[in-house]
């Protein structure tokens, strides 16, 4: 998968301008147009249209550079089953290390969404595999937490004083690991 701030980063660096790296795309079926037009999105962060394979092969070669460095592989846990907030303390302890660590520190771990990142972790670190990425040399690029609301069927009040009932919220999160190649 394209990764946009990366590919913003090496055209910074070499100096390459959005319409030069059109006329790579374009050849792909898209008209010179509507490929500025994608590689403008791409480098925001937005991706639509979504980045092919095929597309990220390209923009590497017109960079000159390897597909692996503007590429990151993302997995996630969507309504995982923790509450945001405690998810979010683990989520900072893995950002920006190196994959190993990361998992090292999450072994060590003793929050119940360390495991429950481990794993999300460990789907990302599959999916740079199946791409054929250097899997040695991988680190997590980002690590967040979005609240997903109350969790299904856990819908429940506890008793109070003079008549009243209060709400017992159990909230989910997705939980979402990118990992890219240093």
């Amino acid at each position: 998968m394209l990764s946009g701030a990366r590919l913003k980063e090496v055209c910074k660096e070499l100096d390459v301008s959005i319409e030069h790296l059109a006329g790579y795309v374009a050849r792909g079926g898209l008209s010179r147009r509507r490929a500025v037009g994608a590689i403008r999105n791409w480098t925001k962060g937005l991706y639509k249209p979504m980045p092919t394979n095929e597309d990220v092969e390209r923009l590497a070669s017109g960079l000159g550079v390897d597909a692996g460095e503007i590429s990151q592989w993302r997995a996630s846990w969507r309504y995982a089953p923790t509450a945001p907030r405690k998810a979010r303390l683990v989520a900072q302890l893995i950002a920006g290390r190196p994959v190993q660590d990361a998992l090292d520190v999450l072994k060590f771990e003793h929050k119940r969404a360390a495991r429950m990142f481990e794993k999300v972790l460990k789907s990302a670190v599959a999916n740079a595999d199946e791409a054929e990425a250097d899997v040695e040399n991988l680190y997590v690029s980002e690590s967040r937490v979005d609240g997903a609301g109350r969790r299904i069927g856990t819908k429940s009040w506890i008793a109070k004083d003079r008549g009243r009932a209060h709400p017992i919220r159990k909230e989910a999160s997705h939980l979402h690991v990118a990992v890219a190649e240093e």
